[in-house]
């Protein structure tokens, strides 16, 4: 039987690292953003912060606060077929909900790092690097719009991202055999 993870966390805390050790270990991916990237060229528009922040409320305005989750079963589904699942990107409370329902056995992982390390890794990163206010600007609108939180709390596992990416790997590693024990 398939595996299917979840992984979540607020922006910088090393979310798409922990994604890649688990798509090196044979996992499929989900890429949830990938909907809010794809609209976005639809759309004619910028790949920028404003425009991403823009498409996930208009989405979320469009199909609810579970629309990622809605709009990507067909993908999970087909992707546990195969192979083991991990998701990239589950954000809201309501999506968590409708994939908790749709998939009992579903282990959600949190990615933790503190503001500041976020922030910074933020700045740095080549594509699409933040300002600290954006940073947390799109932190806020994460947990007040689009019900961020929740789905972290409720998380079966945490990993603290808060050493060196060696490091980082180090624990996924280990999760993933666990999990497979």
């Amino acid at each position: 039987m398939s595996c299917l993870m979840a992984v979540v966390g607020l922006p910088g805390a090393g979310k798409s690292e922990v994604v890649a050790e688990f798509v090196a270990a044979g996992f499929t991916k989900v890429y949830f953003g990938g909907l809010t990237l794809e609209k976005i060229n639809e759309a004619g528009l910028e790949i920028n912060e404003a425009n991403e922040r823009l498409i996930r409320e208009k989405l979320r305005a469009d199909h609810g606060m579970a629309a990622y989750a809605k709009l990507n079963l067909p993908k999970i589904e087909s992707g546990l077929k195969l192979a083991n699942v991990v998701i990239d990107g589950l954000y809201s409370w309501e999506e968590y909900l409708v994939l908790r329902e749709k998939f009992p056995s579903m282990t959600v992982v949190a990615v933790y790092g503190p503001p500041r390390l976020r922030y910074q890794r933020l700045a740095d990163r080549p594509v699409r690097p933040l300002t600290s206010k954006e940073c947390q600007g799109r932190d806020y609108s994460q947990i007040e719009n689009l019900h961020q939180a929740g789905p972290i709390a409720m998380a079966e596992q945490t990993v603290a991202n808060i050493g060196t990416l060696a490091d980082l790997k180090k624990t996924v590693r280990e999760l993933i055999n666990a999990q497979e024990s």
